[in-house]
């Protein structure tokens, strides 16, 4: 029923139209059957009738198959292309700590692994509606030849329904269990891509990786798989069996009770011997549902629906790169729940003012809370308490989007995009190649059409693509993380004592989170965090009576 509310949530008038061709098409199935069983009773019924009768819902029957199926279909995959959208939308919408809680390889599994599954349950959704009509027409028509037979059939399907649903149960259970461990074999997935190079140079660990941590969970997840699957199958079998049970009864049983006519019975077995393959197509679609209504339970159980909800406004509006404004952080605190620590990380309370043209420097030990203060200072994350105040507003839920545009920022795990997303202007690849150049990689890297024409870079160089973004995007405030970390020293004395400066001298406010103490002094504030804890914040110099640094001139 999931997956039905599913698409009748994109649209209820497609789903209905659909249905009714599915109905029509199977009364038709089952038009034909009574057509045959009439021509074969020879009950007086002029040939000519029954012949164009039988024309009639010959063309009737695939022109209504074809109507319901491609309707349904075409549904389906609209509404599986808008849920791709959709989650991504929610995924990029949802708070970054809640993503971070739920780890990427859970949304992966998500994104790779439900949403094919939510696909082939869509695919068989006409097929199954069908299917259902036919069963539903038949039903209709073994009533009308003989109610008391019909209520001896019921019986059977009964009996029949019970049975399935019992070994399903299990099965059921079985594969939610697969879809669980399939969380964890994804995670596994990504520690051999990240570490396989320390898993290379360790054989004993690579060898314990993969049989003790990869391949029991893939064993389980195989196991379940087919643990489940089977029981499905053996349940479709047995439906199958009764079907042969019912026909039996009805030929070799029933007549001796003379409970109906000779010619019920035909139509009766002839019936049931039709609505065989649409019950055993029924039966061999269930699985498909189940994995899908899985599937979908577990995206909602990430926090994720099908249903587009966020909490923050979205506003269009683009930040002005040169306006004056103010930012102050008045009380702020987070805290970091770790079920392997008793104690929480947090960071707090925080009182800070950063002013425009400003170049401070964040330093701390590790741990300290450093980069998850930068997150708040960004709006990536929301805080506990506290509140942040810019341009004399105060961020909520309502403008945090539109506080965000504000910021350029390179993180220590930055990533780094194969193209110029969401930039544009005009001579966009002019500016850019300047900025290679200024990069020092303009003989690795071109740009054409703002795609890059390689990111297979060292890490050092890669952060300087990063930094390139980050010119182009003209935010009146930057943040790098660790970025000159991976420099050489001559580039990175080219980093603080001169793109820094140049990007001050444009207006701009800078945030360094660096260990490099022998650039501290090119800062105009100093703030250092201890235990989540500022422990002091000053002016490395007094502004006025700060001076130009002079340019060191490019590097060679």
């Amino acid at each position: 029923m999931k997956i039905v509310f599913f698409l009748i949530g994109y649209s209820r008038r497609i789903v209905s139209l659909s249905l009714l061709a599915g109905l029509i098409s199977g009364v038709t199935n089952i038009g034909l059957i009574a057509l045959i069983n009439a021509a074969l009773k020879n009950t007086g019924a002029r040939p000519g009738i029954l012949l164009w009768a039988f024309i009639g819902l010959c063309i009737a029957l695939p022109l209504t198959k074809f109507t319901s199926e491609s309707l349904l279909t075409s549904l389906g995959q609209k509404a599986l292309l808008k849920l791709r959208l959709q989650l991504s939308s929610q995924i990029l919408a949802a708070p970054l700590r809640s993503v971070e809680e739920v780890g990427a390889h859970r949304l992966l599994a998500t994104l790779v692994e439900d949403l094919p599954i939510i696909a082939n349950a869509l695919l068989a959704i006409p097929i199954l509606c069908i299917n259902i009509a036919v069963v539903i027409a038949g039903l209709i028509y073994l009533g009308w030849l003989s109610w008391p037979l019909l209520i001896v059939v019921l019986l059977f399907v009964t009996i029949g329904v019970v049975s399935y649903q019992l070994p399903v149960i299990r099965a059921v259970r079985l594969l939610r269990m697969a879809r669980e461990q399939s969380d964890a074999l994804f995670n596994h997935f990504r520690t051999l891509i990240g570490g396989s190079k320390e898993l290379k140079l360790h054989r004993r660990r690579q060898a314990a990786f993969l049989g003790q941590v990869l391949e029991p969970t893939a064993t389980a997840y195989c196991q379940q798989n087919i643990a489940g699957m089977r029981i499905y199958n053996a349940a479709a079998s047995w439906g199958q069996i009764l079907v042969f049970i019912v026909i039996g009864f009805v030929l070799f049983v029933l007549p001796s009770f003379e409970v109906a006519s000779a010619q019920s019975l035909t139509g009766y077995s002839l019936t049931l011997l039709y609505m065989m393959a649409p019950f055993q197509a029924i039966m061999n679609n269930v699985p498909n549902i189940t994995r899908a209504s899985v599937a979908i339970r577990k995206i909602e159980s990430l926090g994720l629906s099908l249903v587009a909800q966020t909490a923050e406004s979205v506003s269009a509006e683009e930040p002005n790169p040169t306006f004056a404004w103010s930012l102050e952080l008045k009380g702020i605190f987070h805290t970091y729940h770790c079920e392997a620590e008793d104690t929480p990380f947090t960071l707090g309370p925080i009182d800070l003012t950063f002013y425009p043209g400003e170049l401070v420097f964040l330093v701390g030990g590790n741990g300290s809370g450093k980069t998850t203060l930068a997150k708040l200072v960004t709006g990536l994350y929301a805080p506990e308490a506290g509140q942040i105040w810019f341009d004399g507003k105060l961020v909520t839920d309502e403008n945090r989007d539109h506080y965000r545009q504000h910021f350029s920022v390179v993180f220590s795990d930055f990533y780094l995009f194969e193209s110029l997303l969401g930039l544009d202007g005009p001579k966009l690849d002019q500016r850019a190649h300047e900025y290679l150049t200024r990069l020092q990689l303009h003989r690795k890297v071109e740009i054409k059409n703002g795609a890059l024409s390689t990111v297979e870079l060292s890490q050092g160089q890669r952060k300087r693509l990063a930094l390139l973004t980050a010119y182009l995007e003209d935010r009146p405030l930057y943040i790098f993380d660790e970025w000159a970390a991976d420099q050489d020293p001559l580039f990175k004395k080219f980093f603080y004592l001169e793109l820094l400066p140049d990007l001050k001298a444009r207006g701009k406010t800078i945030l360094v989170i660096s260990h490099d103490d022998q650039y501290y002094d090119v800062g105009d504030r100093l703030i250092k965090l201890d235990y989540g804890r500022i422990s002091y914040d000053k002016y490395v110099i007094p502004l006025q009576q700060r001076t130009p640094i002079e340019p060191i001139g490019m590097p060679t």
